[in-house]
């Protein structure tokens, strides 16, 4: 009998289960993985605001992390809020080579309402060591654009070429998600430094949900656990958003 592709899921947690590790046991398993997990932070939010955030200690999720990945076989790795540059060191020394298995940064700088979830130290870290460990990067717009200290992309072709230059930190590939721009349409640019990048385009649907970032990569990180390639996984985990949403907008 075929074994459960396994994901580790390094994240916090979201009080209201619009985002973090409840939103992401739920995507894997939807796709049929199951989740091994290092908690990084828990948070006191409602779908409008983060009351509080405390982070765990370093070394409490470095012994998360190990005791995770001695305990089974891990397909895939998804990486989603750190809080702060200690965690994101702490992360940096127990994290897999790529090579062994997918990693997936889901780069959670800030909420949707705006608090900072990723301290200035571990902002940088993030850009200038994690980015380079991991297989795929998806940051939004808003995201990219602190990650590169540049304005964010208003236009397709800017955000194609914001896509390429965050290739130059180090990762293997980037989607770089549209669903905060402004167009009819929701293009997120999938970039590798070997092929021409892709528009991956959907209909933007007129539907608030918050975790969509923490479920892409979520998806993304249980199909690439599967052996999936990488450019059918983010096309799946997309079209899977999209139907989450035309179900709340119907």
């Amino acid at each position: 009998m075929k074994q459960q592709p396994c994901v580790l899921v390094i994240a916090g947690t979201d009080s209201s289960g619009g985002a973090g590790l409840v939103n992401d046991v739920q995507v894997v398993s939807n796709f049929g993985a199951r989740i091994v997990c290092a908690v990084t932070a828990v948070t006191a939010q409602t779908h409008s605001r983060v009351d509080a955030a405390c982070e765990l200690s370093p070394e409490v999720v470095r012994r998360q992390l190990r005791a995770a990945l001695r305990s089974g076989p891990v397909d895939a790795v998804k990486i989603g809020m750190l809080g702060s540059g200690a965690i994101v060191r702490a992360v940096l020394e127990e994290l897999p080579d790529r090579m062994q298995m997918p990693i997936v940064v889901d780069p959670v700088l800030m909420s949707s309402s705006g608090a900072a979830l990723l301290d200035s130290d571990g902002v940088a870290l993030l850009r200038d060591h994690l980015l380079s460990r991991c297989t795929l990067v998806t940051p939004n717009l808003m995201e990219a654009a602190t990650l590169l200290g540049c304005e964010m992309a208003m236009t397709i072709d800017a955000q194609f070429h914001q896509a390429k230059e965050l290739l130059r930190f180090g990762t293997q590939a980037v989607l770089l998600k549209g669903g905060h721009g402004s167009q009819s349409e929701a293009t997120d640019v999938l970039a590798t430094p070997s092929t021409v990048p892709v528009a991956l385009t959907a209909r933007r649907v007129n539907a608030v949900m918050r975790g969509t970032g923490c479920g892409l990569s979520s998806a993304i990180a249980a199909l690439l656990a599967t052996g999936m390639s990488l450019e059918s996984a983010c096309r799946k985990a997309k079209a899977y958003i999209h139907e989450r949403l035309l179900a709340i907008a119907t």
